[in-house]
Order: structure tokens, then sequence, then C-alpha cells
């Protein structure tokens, strides 16, 4: 593995984390009308996906699958990396609504969690897909 293609693929690791997560916290922020859950869930999306990013880079760097046409290899990368990073915001979502804003009884607001989760994941599913 050459210098320059880990230069390149940690230069795409961040812009990309930069956007991703700017657009995550924005998209929380929306559906959830709180500034704090926004900024949390875009956070830990932040430091979690830089490293599941580089290494979904790393692999597809490493598989010699579909190198004839390069369009239709772009295509199925960028869905592979959309359904990662789908179930990863899922998970995020839950993790930050269970440890960082319980119920006021103290309980896993599991109703709003599921709520947000899955407008998240819809809307990141087509969004993301995009910009990506």
């Amino acid at each position: 593995m050459s210098v320059d293609t880990q230069k390149r693929t940690l230069a795409k690791t961040m812009t990309w984390r930069i956007t991703a997560s700017l657009t995550t916290f924005i998209i929380a922020w929306i559906l959830t009308g709180n500034l704090a859950i926004g900024a949390s869930i875009g956070a830990i999306e932040a430091i979690a996906k830089i490293f599941l990013y580089y290494f979904h880079e790393r692999v597809w760097y490493g598989l010699k699958w579909i190198t004839d046409n390069q369009k239709l290899r772009h295509i199925i990368k960028t869905i592979s990396w959309r359904f990662i990073g789908a179930i990863d915001t899922l998970l995020l979502v839950f993790i930050v609504y269970y440890f960082f804003y319980p119920n006021d009884d103290g309980s896993f607001n599991y109703e709003q969690a599921s709520i947000i989760a899955l407008a998240m994941f819809s809307i990141e599913l087509i969004t993301k897909m995009i910009l990506y």
C-alpha cells in the first residue's frame, strides 16, 4: 500500500466525515428540535464513523471486484457504505437517548428514540447517498 493511497484515503475520510456529521447534526436538530441532542448525535457519529469509513475505504481499495466497470463499482460502494452508515446512525440515536436523554423518571424513552432513529435512517439513506 503506497503512502499516497493512504493519504488519499485519510483525506477522503476526513472531508466526508465533516460533511456527513454536519448533515447528521442538522437533521437530528431539526427532527428533535433540541440543539443538544443534535450536537450529541453529530459528535458521537463523527468519532465512530471516522473509523468505520476508513476501514470501508481500505476494504474497497483491496477489492479487485468489478474493476472493469468503475461506475457500477462506485454505485455498489456507495450503497454498501450507506447501509453501514445508516445502521450505525440508528444505533447511535438509541445510545444518545439511553445514556444522555432519559425520561424524567430516568427510564429509557424507547418510543421517542425509535421515531427519531427511523426518521433519521430514512432521511439519511437518501440525502447522504446523494452527497457521497
